[in-house]
């Protein structure tokens, strides 16, 4: 997708995005937005995206990593539930509990009872959350092989993305085709009518960012709270005899950027 035409309609909607959450702070809306499918398939980035324009007091990631020893004795969703937002907030699930329909259960972190009782109780779980008033979204972001193949090798290459590459993730390379079958049977049991399951095509990022976005936009009933006169900038205060200190009393950071630019070769 052009990176302009892409840029101009993302700043479009991230607009929107800042309108909506005016409007679930204005109406004590609670909305939860799951992110989940392969690794590498995007879902970062169109987190990233979401929430730039909003106010971060209101709008939470939740990015739970491997439960403890005393987490692993709860019951499975109960440190999710600690998660869940309140009035007029905004939490995106980076990961959720489906961990236990698909890493968990691929790679054996589970029983076959955890995980059948799982199947069994998520649909009733997430029908609690539904009735009672949470506005829930949950995506799927599907990649091809080859594209997780591509981005996964762009990591390694690239030391500052280097991070986003974890054990698991290799692991997950090797187990491709199990993963598909959990994917597979977790729809079956899931993807219901209230709480249905949303594909995102994700080898293109710009056109899943945009896609997404645009999507989670037409799941909530907001209207434009925004004010429509802007605030004045009052007059500054008057200095009313305050002098500033010295330049030479403060420690201030060297100016690298200043470095860069004596460095530089002049044109021609």
């Amino acid at each position: 997708m052009p990176r302009d035409l892409y840029e101009a309609e993302l700043a479009r909607l991230q607009i929107e995005l800042a309108r909506m959450q005016t409007w679930v702070r204005a109406e004590g809306a609670r909305v939860v937005v799951l992110f989940e499918g392969r690794d590498a398939a995007g879902k970062g980035g169109t987190i990233k995206r979401i929430t730039e324009p909003l106010n971060p007091r209101f709008c939470r990631i939740a990015a739970l990593p491997a439960p403890s020893d005393r987490e692993s004795t709860e019951w499975y969703f109960q440190r999710y539930v600690a998660h869940l937002p309140s009035a007029g907030e905004i939490v995106l699930f980076d990961r959720s509990w489906y961990n236990r329909a698909g890493v968990e259960h691929v790679l054996g972190f589970c029983t076959d009872d955890q995980y059948r009782l799982f199947m069994r109780q998520c649909p009733e779980f997430e029908r609690m959350l539904i009735d009672d008033g949470i506005l829930l979204t949950k995506y799927w972001f599907s990649v091809s092989d080859e594209q997780q193949r591509l981005r996964f090798q762009e990591r390694i290459d690239d030391p500052t993305k280097r991070w986003k590459l974890s054990p698991m993730d290799l692991e997950s390379r090797s187990h491709y085709v199990d993963y598909s079958r959990a994917k597979d049977e977790m729809f079956v049991f899931t993807d219901l009518p209230e709480s249905p399951w949303w594909v995102v095509e994700a080898d293109d990022k710009r056109r899943a960012r945009l896609n997404c976005i645009a999507h989670l936009l037409s799941r909530i009933p907001y209207e434009d709270r925004t004010e429509k006169h802007p605030p004045k900038l009052p007059r500054r205060q008057s200095e009313g005899g305050y002098r500033r200190p010295p330049v030479d009393s403060q420690t201030f950071v060297p100016d690298h950027a200043a470095r860069l630019e004596r460095a530089e070769p002049s044109p021609g």
